[in-house]
């Protein structure tokens, strides 16, 4: 893979990539994270593992929580939104009534508001879609007034009005749906897609459910260049070890594995870069197979 590091960041092909970090640092106990990934995954793979992706005297995985951005076809694409400012999120301390800079933070990497054109949210968890909208008269409001917003429709569904805002299993599934995805509806910028949605010559997004019912992919081709943006199939690196362990947030354990698992053979076989939207340090990584099953190449800053 041949990536070329531009001022605003890496260019594949193309396309040019760039991230926002909201948040970085340790997250939570490495094994409440990834509960089947065993402490001694951990230890031996401490050489790279750390400090990047675990604090091995505090036992926690180390997470960022960012946003990409992705220029392509003569268009602002931002990948995920993060958690968002002033949010109500009882079940989340870590994203409770959050203050950050974010749209400043944007505004420096090149990016206002009314420039950007798209907005994918792989899909809807509050760490995903919290900057879709900002608080504006007593309410919400899209942060991108210019932007299509790209759903998922199958997570729409499900933590949409008409599923009991995720069957009513937290509290937290209402008020994000209400804060972060209803506003665009109402502004009438929501696109809900299935399957395979085409951007533009270089983007694709892909379903690949299993952590939530409509979670996705979203591809990149530009030339001889390949990148997924792989949203939250991995959480941990120890994931690419074990495909078969599941982050603690997974809907549908057996389905989020067999995603993850045929995302990582096509990135292997096509030469895919891994993006995850979680990993912490250089955050994107190239991937290597390992007798029958996977290990960590290249990491590309």
């Amino acid at each position: 893979m041949n990536t070329n590091e531009s001022k605003q960041g890496i260019l594949l092909g193309e396309v040019e990539i760039n991230r926002v970090v909201e948040w970085q640092g340790a997250f939570a106990p490495a094994r409440t994270l990834v509960p089947d990934a065993q402490a001694e995954l951990w230890k031996d793979s401490e050489a790279w593992l750390a400090p990047d992706h675990w604090e091995p005297g505090s036992d926690r995985a180390v997470l960022a929580l960012q946003t990409w951005i992705v220029r392509s076809a003569g268009r602002t694409v931002l990948i995920d939104t993060g958690v968002g400012n002033g949010r109500e999120r009882p079940g989340s301390p870590q994203f409770h009534q959050r203050q950050g800079d974010f749209l400043g933070d944007l505004a420096r990497a090149g990016v206002r508001p009314q420039e950007v054109d798209i907005v994918v949210n792989t899909h809807i968890h509050g760490d995903h879609v919290g900057w879709n909208t900002v608080a504006a008269d007593g309410g919400w409001t899209p942060a991108f007034p210019n932007a299509q917003y790209l759903i998922p429709a199958a997570d729409d569904a499900y933590f949409g009005p008409d599923n009991g805002y995720g069957k009513g299993l937290r509290e937290d599934d209402r008020l994000i749906y209400e804060d972060s995805i209803a506003p665009v509806h109402r502004a009438g910028q929501a696109v809900l897609w299935e399957g395979v949605h085409r951007i533009d010559e270089h983007l694709t997004l892909e379903s690949a459910p299993g952590h939530t019912p409509g979670s996705s992919v979203l591809r990149l081709r530009s030339g001889s260049e390949r990148a997924v943006f792989a949203g939250d199939l991995l959480h941990s690196p120890v994931q690419i070890l074990e495909p078969s362990c599941n982050s603690c947030f997974c809907l549908d354990a057996e389905a989020a594995a067999a995603s993850r698992r045929r995302i990582l053979e096509r990135a292997c076989d096509e030469g895919e870069l891994l993006i995850p939207a979680h990993f912490a340090g250089a955050g994107a990584v190239e991937v290597r197979r390992a007798g029958g099953g996977f290990t960590a190449g290249r990491w590309i800053p």
